[in-house]
């Protein structure tokens, strides 16, 4: 049974793209929340915003590109000092091709890479996960 004082988690949704056998992943900027981890794109979902009017609206301010939203591959929650967090992951496709809008690093990195970068501990077990797959 959760916590009644607790503050509630904030809601983060994330697209897990891949082209070719590469992720789309990008830097946190300086002065958010982990500056400078690397992500998935995505942000926070807004009071009664879908899941798919949330990745979209994320991806066409951060990206300034269109996005597909397809299934959810991973939920996890993460208490940090600051905050608490429900991350879902949802595997996207793009419409176009994504440019920097907010000045953030971005790359296509490859599966068998992920894990040479350093991503937020709520990523640890999906980033686990796609590494796995590759061994497979």
């Amino acid at each position: 049974m959760s916590d009644p004082t607790e503050p509630r988690p904030i809601v983060v949704l994330a697209a897990v793209v891949e082209r070719a056998g590469r992720f789309l992943v990008t830097r946190r900027l300086r002065g958010t929340h982990l500056e400078g981890y690397w992500e998935f794109p995505g942000g926070k979902c807004e009071v009664r915003e879908s899941a798919a009017e949330c990745l979209a609206r994320e991806i066409r301010e951060e990206l300034d590109v269109g996005l597909i939203v397809g299934p959810e591959i991973f939920t996890t929650r993460r208490s940090y000092p600051e905050q608490s967090v429900e991350l879902h992951f949802y595997s996207c496709r793009l419409q176009g091709e994504p440019r920097s809008v907010l000045g953030q690093e971005m790359r296509w990195v490859p599966r068998e890479q992920l894990r040479e970068l350093q991503f937020p501990p709520a990523d640890q077990e999906l980033i686990d996960r796609l590494a796995r797959s590759l061994q497979r």
